[in-house]
């Protein structure tokens, strides 16, 4: 990491060069020195070649230490050791059996993209294909009430209950051994509007084709309008928009006085050609550097079906392209989706890579939610590199399966390196991460432990916060305990589990799971509940039944 003054000189000379090479000169300072990848991209060793091994962005670090973190809960066996009395001793150990792992480490991640995605293709009347359909983006789409730090950083909440067999059929073997372990974090809520810092927000917009769709491109409209009504006289805003070719329609300007202005250019956009998602990204960053304010916070907000279809149309090799500016600048990468034919995927990578999330948006209602309660709200980064790690005490569990996350997960021995990327989030997110746990017979005491890490978005000095669970904690029932949310999470993570065919422990089928939304959404009150419970039926509809995986699973540790 540069020093501060050599930091300033280097902002200062690409401003200057900024200016005095025009387009050219920002495209090739944008082009010069990305090398590394960012979020769960490669990074560079020592030696300037790039380092594939592990899926995430590695390098040196003022702040941490690649550890885990520290294994309290059973500190004297480490992370490699058997439960008492569960290994042979001596010659009859196989030398090459791998010990069971009882840490679980992973990125965090506020993304809902995949759920608002899925009930748009439920309710076109099609199954959402699996590979879509991720079950943490389902799961972090519904409020779950967890405390809030008073200062920054995160509270770690950690709780759960006995799952029990569905009586809806579709529990799986020993279902009733299992329960399910929730780990909540959340951050600080959002300050008033009028308390944030002043945000320059670059919008990229996709006006390709396949835009015409009805609910693509006029959605897109009606977004930014509602938008520019929302932003602060002190906030600034530029448009560019791509087809086969990127245009710049407005240069970065001030709210204040240009309000018609920027809606008219927002009326003006029809669809042309084809998708260089490439050259929107690339102009979009030029943009945001040429455009850039101390001080505020610069983000790329990008809008698009992301099918990408012209130029790179790999999301590493686009985010390679401008790294520098997301370095050195901050710059942060918001993706929101829009049509029925959909590049979720791509649009996640994106998105993680360029230190950013992403959400869907299906309707002018889910417009509002993100562009007038979400986004100006949540413009700030509260913790950049977030990760968590749960450690669990192997004499009281036997196995466990984190549900979803599977793109995020990094490596034990990584928690502590800062030097590999994690998520970022903004004030008043929350990320819930639930696990299927089998405790052994008798366990009594400890189950595990979470801690979460991240860095300050202006120090980049790291903070731990950690939050410890017992059986006692894990007693009571799922299903009727009286912890609504706890419920509503994990219907979320089983209705996901079963769109893309899974069979956790305890899932009860679609039928039953629409059912319990239901009571549910009347218990809760929650509109989103509801929702949820109109999705599920439409699954249910189309699949009547999901099929199960009978391979056989490990009888030790993480499974799945």
């Amino acid at each position: 990491m540069n020093q501060a003054g050599r930091r300033h000189e280097k902002r200062a000379g690409d401003r200057a060069g900024y200016r005095a090479g025009g387009r050219a000169g920002a495209v090739a300072l944008l082009l010069a020195g990305a090398m590394a990848l960012t979020a769960c991209g490669a990074g560079s060793g020592s030696d300037g070649t790039p380092d594939l091994s592990s899926g995430s962005r590695k390098g040196q670090s003022s702040t941490g230490g690649g550890q885990p973190a520290p294994d309290a809960v059973a500190p004297e066996t480490g992370r490699s050791a058997a439960p008492e009395g569960d290994a042979e001793s001596g010659a009859s150990a196989a030398p090459d059996v791998k010990a069971p792992d009882y840490l679980s480490t992973f990125a965090l991640d506020v993304d809902t993209a995949s759920y608002g995605y899925a009930r748009r293709t439920l309710g076109d009347g099609r199954l959402p294909a699996a590979e879509d359909v991720r079950p943490e983006e389902f799961v972090n789409s519904f409020r779950q009430g967890y405390e809030r730090p008073e200062g920054n950083g995160f509270s770690v909440n950690v709780d759960g209950a006995r799952i029990g067999s569905g009586t809806g059929g579709g529990g799986g073997t020993g279902a009733s051994d299992w329960s399910l372990l929730r780990v909540g974090l959340a951050t600080r809520t959002a300050p008033p509007a009028s308390e944030r810092p002043p945000a320059a927000l670059t919008f990229v917009v996709d006006i390709s084709g396949s835009m015409s769709e009805t609910g693509r491109l006029d959605l897109v409209r009606k977004s930014l309008t509602i938008l520019t009504d929302e932003l602060r006289d002190d906030d600034s805003l530029s448009l560019v928009t791509f087809s086969n070719e990127a245009e710049t329609r407005l240069p970065m300007t001030r709210v204040k006085g240009n309000r018609n202005r920027i809606k008219d250019v927002v009326a003006e956009m029809e669809p042309a050609q084809s998708t260089n998602v490439e050259a929107g990204i690339t102009r979009g960053y030029e943009e945001s550097v040429e455009g850039h304010r101390e001080g505020a916070t610069n983000r790329v907000v990008l809008l698009s079906d992301a099918l990408a279809n012209t130029g790179d149309t790999e999301a590493e090799g686009i985010l390679r392209k401008i790294d520098s500016a997301r370095r050195e600048y901050g710059i942060t990468l918001f993706g929101v989706g829009v049509g029925s034919d959909y590049g979720d995927a791509f649009m996640e990578q994106l998105t993680n890579k360029g230190d950013g999330n992403t959400t869907y948006v299906g309707d002018e209602t889910q417009a509002r939610k993100v562009f007038v309660d979400q986004l100006p709200a949540h413009l700030e980064v509260r913790a950049r590199d977030a990760k968590a790690q749960v450690a669990f005490d192997r004499k009281n569990v036997q196995q466990f399966r984190l549900i979803g996350y599977e793109n995020r997960k990094v490596a034990d021995e990584d928690f502590r390196n800062d030097g590999v990327d994690g998520g970022e989030v903004g004030p008043g997110h929350t990320v819930t991460a639930l696990y299927a746990v089998r405790l052994r017979e008798g366990a009594s005491g400890t189950v595990a432990k979470a801690t979460v890490r991240w860095l300050d978005p202006k120090t980049r000095k790291a903070g731990e916060e950690t939050g410890t669970v017992t059986t006692g904690s894990v007693d009571g029932t799922l299903w009727g305990g009286g912890n609504d949310r706890l419920q509503v999470a994990a219907v979320a993570a089983y209705f996901a589990d079963r769109l893309r065919g899974g069979d956790l422990p305890g899932a009860p089928g679609l039928g039953e799971l629409a059912s319990r939304a239901s009571g549910l959404a009347e218990s809760t009150e929650d509109s989103a509940v509801e929702k949820l419970a109109t999705a599920i039926g439409q699954a249910d509809r189309l699949q009547r039944g999901a099929g199960t995986d009978d391979q056989p699973e490990p009888s030790e540790g993480e499974i799945g």
